[in-house]
């Protein structure tokens, strides 16, 4: 019984670790989105009104905003950012 209390408390610890450093590498993804979609944005024509919102969500909620950058740059024919 110590050993599985000793596994649920280490576990327990361990998990927002690693989901802070997944959320820190989303982080850095989403800005580099951002600043791509600032660089191009000049170039279309209509610029989608969602994308500032989700752009102001990358260091809060980079999960939601992602998906809202990367497809405004595709459908602006783009080409996305290498995710390290």
């Amino acid at each position: 019984m110590k050993t599985l209390t000793a596994m649920v408390v280490c576990a327990s610890i361990a998990m927002p670790l690693f989901a802070h450093a997944q959320s820190a590498s989303d982080v850095a993804y989403c800005n580099k989105l951002s600043q791509t979609y600032r660089a191009t944005a000049q170039l279309n024509s209509t610029p989608d009104a969602t994308v500032p919102t989700a752009m102001s969500k990358c260091a809060t909620a980079p999960g939601e905003a992602i998906p809202i950058i990367e497809k405004a740059l595709t459908d602006g024919k783009v080409t996305l950012p290498k995710r390290d």
